[in-house]
């Protein structure tokens, strides 16, 4: 399949498009709002010929915001358009950036070639950068039509969507041949790029951006002090985050196992989408555990055993609020999320079997025995339980995942060099 019996696919696809969003804007309203801009119909007033980022969704915000703050340091004079695909990364986005002036935010358009023309006629960026694998055919076309260079940043390709793209080699060969740069986590990750065609000269390994990640000292010194008006600077608490559909049974069902030996114990959870906030907490209350949203501002007493993180842009906050981190999206075949975020916290890190998207990483830092995976409740309260009664071993752990963590670092500035050399 080449390009352009993609964009014929594409266009037969607009039913389906719109089936889509409306399926989503049931359970999530804000999926119904700004669909112009999905379409480059109506897009906001933006200054142009400065940074376009594009990260499709929440996870990429927050691995992108480094190299954000480091680009508007770099290019005091250049506006920068962040993009994303989802409700939920527009607002960690207006969230991250809400005071930085030179941010400017939309959707990214759908993948139509005019529908990327319109979008990039009126920002005209110089360069333009995308967030890990979100590879669009016609909107990298259509930048190079224009002579835009564009980078694939912090790049990860699994085996399984390798063979993927490599089914369509006449549509993903001529498209990654069109890249100016593709900066890679991994040697691995950067021959399958090369196999599926990207030009030797424009892949480099840079290793991970998520490595880069900087821990206020304020946001430690809040979280101490949340603990303390909580009165839960003596009790273990622990943190499940970023569940998906099918794993809060299991985190719950491992907290009551827990509530047994230690039934002073916390747990925060965390879902990972707005859109089972609701269910969670409603699963924790008929469960039996006395619950709290941390969206509706009531402290948390001494009776409280489960608080449900339901607010946005606050997870590295509840994250530093706990003892023992638990990552979801691993017990089920979700292949996981950011291990590096509880790890730059110091935290022990905990998660599920299922950690395809972050192999390499998971890899690091399971050898120096800074993360043990789980496959069922009773394994994540063994773990837990082990942890709160053996306080050492879990400061090892923390340690351990630190020091891959300071050990890994200087991504970013590889990063921040290459796309130097374009802008």
């Amino acid at each position: 399949m080449n390009r352009t019996l993609y964009t014929f696919l594409f266009h037969l696809g607009l039913p389906l498009i719109a089936l889509r969003l409306w399926l989503r804007a049931r359970k999530a309203p804000a999926y119904a709002k700004r669909i112009s801009e999905r379409f480059a119909r109506e897009l906001p007033p933006m200054h142009k010929g400065g940074i376009w980022v594009h990260a499709v969704s929440v996870g990429e915000s927050i691995a992108a915001a480094p190299m954000v703050r480091s680009l508007l340091a770099r290019y005091p004079e250049l506006p920068i358009t962040i993009t994303c695909m989802t409700p939920t990364g527009s607002e960690r986005i207006q969230s991250m950036f809400a005071h930085e002036p030179r941010v400017q935010h939309c959707y990214l358009p759908y993948d139509f070639p005019w529908a990327a023309g319109r979008f990039l006629d009126h920002i005209q960026p110089k360069i333009g950068v995308i967030m890990e694998t979100e590879l669009w055919p016609n909107h990298i076309h259509q930048c190079a039509k224009r002579g835009i260079p564009t980078v694939l940043a912090n790049a990860r390709l699994s085996e399984r969507s390798a063979r993927g793209y490599g089914k369509f080699a006449k549509l993903t060969r001529p498209m990654l041949a069109e890249m100016s740069l593709i900066a890679v986590q991994t040697e691995a990750e950067a021959q399958r790029f090369l196999d599926l065609g990207a030009r030797p000269e424009c892949v480099t390994v840079t290793g991970s951006i998520k490595f880069d990640l900087t821990i206020d000292a304020q946001l430690l010194t809040r979280a101490a002090q949340q603990r303390a008006d909580w009165q839960t600077s003596e009790r273990p608490v622990w943190i499940a985050a970023s569940t998906h559909a099918g794993e809060d049974e299991v985190v719950l069902s491992a907290h009551r196992e827990l509530l047994k030996q230690h039934p002073d114990a916390l747990l925060i959870l965390v879902p990972r989408h707005p859109e089972r906030f609701n269910s969670v907490f409603e699963l924790s209350q008929q469960q039996g555990f006395a619950s709290v949203r941390r969206s509706s501002a009531e402290p948390v007493t001494s009776a409280t055993s489960v608080l449900v993180g339901d607010t946005m842009g606050e997870l590295l906050f509840l994250y530093a609020l706990a003892d023992i981190a638990f990552v979801g999206g691993s017990l089920v075949p979700n292949g996981g999320h950011n291990l590096l975020e509880p790890a730059a916290l110091d935290k022990p890190v905990l998660s599920g079997p299922h950690l395809f998207n972050f192999l390499e990483i998971a890899a690091l830092l399971r050898s120096a025995g800074a993360l043990e995976e789980v496959s069922d409740a009773a394994g994540l309260a063994v773990v837990v339980q082990r942890l709160i009664e053996q306080p050492e071993q879990a400061k090892a752990m923390a340690d351990a995942g630190l020091a891959v963590m300071k050990a890994n670092q200087g991504a970013l500035q590889k990063l921040l060099d290459g796309i130097g050399r374009l802008v």
